[in-house]
């Protein structure tokens, strides 16, 4: 995990604990513009999520991004952008909750409009998920449903709530897994609910596209971050493998998927639309 830097003295943090709202600002605000390209990451504060955040603030972004438990690190993450010259906002949100999202879009629209003067933002990419590794012949239907309510009827509803909320000719980037191209016993589940995402995307490039929405998937590979337990990370004999299986001969890391996912949101790449980008550095090819 990358160190995080609080330049105190460049601005002030605020915590609206009761809100489950981190917000650090400007102590000297520009005028805010609809120019100013806003981006929701769900699952910001830490692994892929917390490193597109930053190589987007990097770009000159401002970030929105949510939270299920790990409340200290998306303060830290907030800092860090705001750090790197960016606003940021942390809001909690547990995306297998579907029952929640109405509340949610609602503190979010309050969000954009006290700190951006603005009703809407500009890119949203689906990124929470939990790990699973159970064999088919022994996934209990509560795992199943679990897998399913975050990784797709979650994004399902997530999105169709915040529509009203993401600006024409802005970007939806759904997460999915070289898992659902390539097969690896333990994840038919898992494996399965990413292929669903790949569907939705083309449906969601295709209903939006009115709107001048582009919506693209982007696949990593098996990544060295703490996702799943860490095994990719900290088995030392998995890594080997997947690095044997892989044509750039080593496991991902999360810079290898943050500045893809980064510049899949970026105006160069506006007419890739309907796309699955897979960044596995040629795993299983």
């Amino acid at each position: 995990m990358s160190n995080t830097n609080m330049n105190s003295g460049a601005s002030q943090g605020i915590s609206d604990n009761a809100n489950n709202t981190t917000v650090v600002g400007q102590s000297e605000r520009s005028t805010l513009s609809t120019e100013q390209k806003i981006a929701l990451i769900t699952g910001g504060s830490r692994g892929l999520g917390k490193n597109t955040a930053l190589a987007l603030a990097r770009q000159g972004v401002d970030i929105i991004l949510t939270y299920q438990s790990r409340e200290a690190d998306a303060h830290a993450v907030v800092a860090e952008i705001q750090a790197s010259g960016r606003r940021a906002v942390a809001l909690q949100l547990d995306t297998g909750a579907i029952g929640s999202f109405a509340g949610f879009t609602e503190k979010l629209q309050q969000v954009l409009a006290q700190q951006w003067q603005r009703h809407q933002f500009d890119y949203l990419m689906n990124n929470a998920g939990i790990g699973g590794h159970i064999a088919f012949a022994d996934t209990s239907e509560a795992q199943f449903d679990q897998l399913m309510n975050i990784h797709f009827k979650g994004v399902f509803f997530l999105t169709q709530s915040l529509l009203p909320l993401i600006a024409d000719h802005g970007r939806i980037l759904n997460v999915s897994s070289g898992l659902a191209r390539f097969s690896l016993p333990g994840h038919a589940a898992y494996a399965a609910m990413k292929g669903a995402v790949e569907v939705l995307t083309r449906y969601l490039a295709k209903e939006l596209g009115a709107r001048g929405i582009a919506a693209n998937v982007i696949a990593p590979g098996a990544i060295a971050t703490d996702f799943g337990g860490g095994v990719v990370r900290d088995n030392a004999q998995l890594n080997q493998f997947v690095a044997s299986q892989t044509a750039l001969g080593r496991a991902g890391l999360p810079d290898d998927i943050g500045g893809v996912a980064a510049a899949l949101l970026s105006d160069g790449c506006g007419w890739i639309n309907g796309q699955r980008i897979e960044a596995s550095g040629g795993m299983f090819l």
